[in-house]
């Protein structure tokens, strides 16, 4: 009797599937288009001028230290500057923000353009003032994905946080390539 592969920490590894779908880049998307993500946009400067972006992919990795992680793709304008970046502003956006969540989403414009919606804080960083809450951190850790290099995922130390923490607002959640208001009215339990 011959025992079934293992991966990592001892499980066994599931037998392929005589009817699998090989895993192609569009299989892939269409599998997360129907996975909802909380939205987020995501600023840094790294001295030539401020940059945004948002993501779906921000998720808490650790409460001890306060730490996220997130993506972000090559092809976005943005990636050069996170890439040498030290530290980061990442904005938790309500759903009453879908205009900040927009900006960080277009392409080709100056998304600071209007200067009576961003600041700097004491520490240099570009920042939303108008974002439900805000966690500026530092970048400890960079993983390159993808062959050649496609993505990049990010951990962010929190060393200071700003906002509506308390989940009071409706939350902003992109589904399916369509934007959503998460609130009481969505609850199904608890």
């Amino acid at each position: 009797m011959t025992t079934p592969p293992t991966g990592p920490g001892g499980r066994h590894r599931a037998a392929e599937s005589a009817d699998h779908e090989e895993v192609s880049a569009e299989r892939f998307r269409s599998a997360f288009r129907g996975h909802p993500g909380g939205v987020s946009v995501i600023t840094a400067d790294a001295g030539a001028g401020p940059v945004a972006l948002t993501a779906t992919s921000v998720a808490s990795v650790s409460v001890e230290p306060p730490a996220l992680t997130f993506s972000v793709s090559e092809q976005s304008s943005s990636a050069p500057t996170l890439r040498e970046a030290d530290t980061v502003v990442v904005h938790l956006l309500a759903a009453d923000q879908l205009d900040l969540a927009e900006l960080g989403a277009t392409s080709g414009i100056d998304r600071f353009a209007d200067t009576s919606i961003w600041r700097r804080l004491p520490t240099g960083e570009p920042y939303f003032p108008a974002a439900r809450t805000w966690v500026r951190g530092r970048i400890t850790a960079r993983l390159d994905v993808g062959d050649p290099r496609s993505s990049s995922v990010l951990v962010v130390e929190a060393l200071e946080i700003s906002g509506d923490d308390r989940g009071e607002a409706a939350a902003l959640v992109y589904h399916d390539r369509v934007w959503h208001r998460l609130g009481s009215h969505s609850r199904i339990a608890g």
